[in-house]
């Protein structure tokens, strides 16, 4: 399929929702702020210790990648909300796990590794070493070794690949840049046998278990929402840091593009995108993680200028008043997420009054979406 083509698929799909739903308007600065501050509160309220342990069916620490994720969502909040109040908390949180990757204190693995990405956004605040010292050492054992199969499943992408960003860029070295690309390349070409990444589709199957031959009940290949959310968002997040300079950053670049004007055309009428990207009727229905981290990518791409704005801006507008309309309960708590797992299935029901196993991830995600459209409203 040419590139036109493709276009005018995206372009008259997304028009076509963009037309049912023409009255439909970002809100203002002060109402997307009042959601995300009223979500927040909810969680924070809920969980005033942030040492405080995780126990659904085994007893976790409280630094691992579902916490890591709201984290990345309070910092974005704090970014643009500068409340005295989410800096303590989110110190009190490095400081109680004593700055360590999440389980061990040395690790491979992408999901224990997704804290460093607060603890390094702290330590550009505080410039105390303590933070960082963990994280750092992590990373540095990655890119003295030869290894590059660790990202075998695309959740791993966002857990990490920011932190060598972020690492390379508060360093001035970049030798976590190239590392990092070793690792993405390797899940994008190589794994599971040709690689996670569909670019007939421009999506992404979770891990080699949903390569095809493996198939939906109707047939299509299975691209779960969240984990090509979790691509997207650290796309989002690489490209924020990264230097244009780096000989791989346009191909990130056209990666997330191109992710995108997947994603356009697979919106619910409702603004929700299902779980299962191309069966609908595979545990279909509206669904807040992936919705809020697709959401985030395109709001963030549309305030760079990197897309069109008569396409996207219609979908991120349906996608946040969807979010705000039927997800946001009066207390803050998310409504529609979609608890633990790695496919459709997983996490089941997710419904307005469900809680997933983990509310945290659902809030982060949630967190970096509203972050972007507040700025993104009334340009």
């Amino acid at each position: 399929m040419n590139g036109l083509l493709v276009f005018l698929i995206v372009f008259n799909t997304v028009g076509m929702a963009g037309a049912v739903y023409a009255n439909d308007r970002l809100p203002g600065k002060a109402d997307v702020l009042q959601q995300l501050r009223l979500a927040n509160a909810y969680f924070m309220e809920k969980w005033p210790d942030p040492g405080k342990t995780v126990v659904t069916n085994r007893e976790r620490p409280a630094n691992i990648w579902t916490r890591a994720v709201y984290y990345e969502g309070l910092m974005a909040l704090y970014a643009i909300d500068a409340d005295k109040r989410y800096y303590d908390y989110a110190v009190q949180w490095g400081e109680k796990h004593r700055w360590s990757t999440a389980y061990q204190p040395i690790t491979r693995n992408a999901d224990n590794q997704c804290c460093g990405q607060t603890y390094i956004d702290l330590y550009r605040i505080d410039n105390k070493p303590i933070y960082i010292q963990s994280i750092k050492e992590n990373i540095d054992r990655m890119v003295h070794s030869d290894e590059v199969g660790d990202w075998d499943w695309i959740d791993a992408i966002q857990m990490a690949m920011p932190v060598f960003t972020k690492l390379g860029v508060t360093f001035g070295d970049s030798r976590y840049f190239d590392k990092m690309y070793d690792l993405y390349s390797h899940a994008k070409y190589r794994e599971g046998g040709e690689g996670l990444y569909n670019p007939k589709d421009k999506l992404w199957w979770r891990d080699r278990d949903f390569v095809p031959p493996y198939r939906e009940p109707n047939g299509e290949d299975c691209y779960w929402s969240r984990g090509n959310g979790w691509v997207v968002a650290a796309l989002v997040r690489v490209l924020e840091e990264l230097p244009a300079s780096d000989p791989h950053y346009g191909e990130y670049q056209q990666d997330l593009k191109d992710m995108l004007s997947a994603l356009a055309p697979l919106q619910r009428a409702d603004g929700f995108w299902n779980v299962s990207l191309h069966d609908p009727n595979h545990y279909g229905g509206k669904e807040t993680s992936g919705t809020a981290l697709f959401t985030y990518g395109m709001a963030w791409a549309l305030n760079k200028g990197m897309i069109d704005r008569r396409i996207y801006l219609p979908v991120v507008t349906n996608a946040w008043n969807a979010l705000v309309r039927d997800a946001v309960h009066s207390n803050g708590f998310l409504g529609y997420v979609q608890g633990t797992g790695k496919e459709p299935k997983d996490g089941q029901p997710v419904t307005y009054t469900s809680k997933p196993d983990f509310e945290d991830y659902g809030l982060g995600c949630f967190l970096l979406a509203g972050t972007e459209v507040y700025k993104l409203t009334g340009s």
